[in-house]
């Protein structure tokens, strides 16, 4: 089941942009994969993926294939 989760939270990119060496987690940050748009929980409890496979985890556990195709966000509830 795919979830579209700008339907629940509005997203803010946050500035200045990390590097992708050092991508930060919390449970308000969210990772928007450049290659699909697709947005991914840095710390997911639920099995969670993007659709081109950059973004994967569960167990609040994240893997980035890529790191450079990674825009982190802060999610906002609507």
């Amino acid at each position: 089941m795919k979830i579209d989760m700008r339907k629940i939270y509005n997203f803010y990119p946050i500035e200045p942009a990390p590097a992708p060496d050092a991508l930060p987690t919390g449970g308000d940050l969210y990772y928007e994969c450049t290659e699909c748009s697709d947005i991914v929980s840095s710390v997911p409890r639920i099995k969670s993926a993007c659709h081109c496979g950059n973004l994967s985890g569960n167990g609040g556990v994240l893997q980035v294939k890529d790191p450079a195709k990674v825009k982190v966000v802060r999610g906002k509830l609507k």
